[in-house]
């Protein structure tokens, strides 16, 4: 049977039954969980885990109990927007005002607009849209979509190789399958040389949900348009609408999710004592099973 499973994993994909013996599997070998990792650890998410390491229990109990003590101790979920707000002054990284065909959320990525030095600040920055961006699923779905616009990208203004693989180790180790794609949109010659090397950190599963597009391949601006009606895309991206980022209406928008977010998770005093200035850590009660916020 565990040879069947390691061989051919798309029996679990295709099998409701194989998959949830798989994620009950996972789920004892885990062992119990109390406050946010309860929460956090849903069948949902166990899948998701399974699915990174296709199937294999031993390797994906590995993969969550080290995204159990990164989020123990990076605390995404208490993150706030006015901690990281002066990241977001450029637009560098936001969450979009719409959702790809399949309702996904979508983060769109401008690197050409860094503003900060600080990789710490960055890392929390992307992290707390992340989870916005899983907050904002419609229910049912559990990925996102990245468009990533190359404008006034420069070798000048190049994001460095550390904050890349950072970036991806991330995503990859901490938010496994909540990639579906990632558009990378007429990027500049000169970015096939940092792609050469970042493409290395990138897991086999990754990098085939990398796409690039270039206006003038119409198969890969084909592609873009099963994922994305050219009405909601932007003309940066080849669509009809008008990227227009305003950085108060989306802090306030952040601020509305900080509220929704703290609910979730139960920290709804903590969020009250941040907008006065309190930053400290508090321990969360015992939370519901409600859905989570990342996975």
């Amino acid at each position: 049977m565990f040879s069947r499973w390691t061989n051919s994993h798309h029996d679990q994909e295709n099998d409701p039954h194989e998959a949830e013996l798989k994620v009950n599997e996972l789920k004892d070998a885990i062992g119990p969980q109390s406050g946010r990792s309860l929460q956090f650890c849903t069948n949902a998410c166990f899948r998701r885990y399974l699915e990174a390491r296709n199937w294999n229990v031993e390797k994906s109990k590995k993969m969550l109990e080290e995204t159990l003590k990164w989020r123990s101790t990076f605390k995404p979920e208490e993150i706030r927007w006015n901690e990281v707000a002066i990241e977001g002054e450029t637009g560098k990284i936001y969450r979009a005002n719409f959702h790809d065909r399949n309702g996904r959320s979508v983060l769109i990525l401008r690197p050409g607009m860094q503003n900060t030095a600080s990789l710490d600040n960055q890392m929390r920055h992307l992290v707390y849209l992340l989870e916005n961006a899983i907050l904002n699923l419609p229910e049912g779905q559990e990925q996102m979509s990245w468009l990533i616009d190359f404008t006034g990208w420069s070798i000048t203004n190049n994001v460095p190789i550390k904050s890349a693989r950072e970036t991806i180790n991330i995503l990859q180790n901490h938010y496994p399958e909540r990639l579906a794609i990632a558009f990378l949109y007429n990027p500049p010659r000169i970015f096939e040389a940092f792609w050469k090397i970042v493409k290395y950190f990138l897991e086999a599963k990754t990098f085939q949900k990398v796409k690039f597009v270039y206006p003038k391949n119409k198969d890969s601006v084909e592609l873009m348009r099963t994922y994305f009606d050219e009405q909601n895309l932007p003309k940066e991206f080849g669509g009809k609408a008008l990227l227009n980022y305003d950085y108060e209406e989306f802090s306030k928008m952040m601020t509305q999710d900080d509220v929704k977010s703290a609910a979730l998770w139960g920290l709804d005093i903590k969020l009250q004592q941040a907008g006065n200035g309190y930053s400290g850590a508090e321990v969360a009660p015992e939370p519901v099973c409600l859905a989570p916020a990342a996975g």
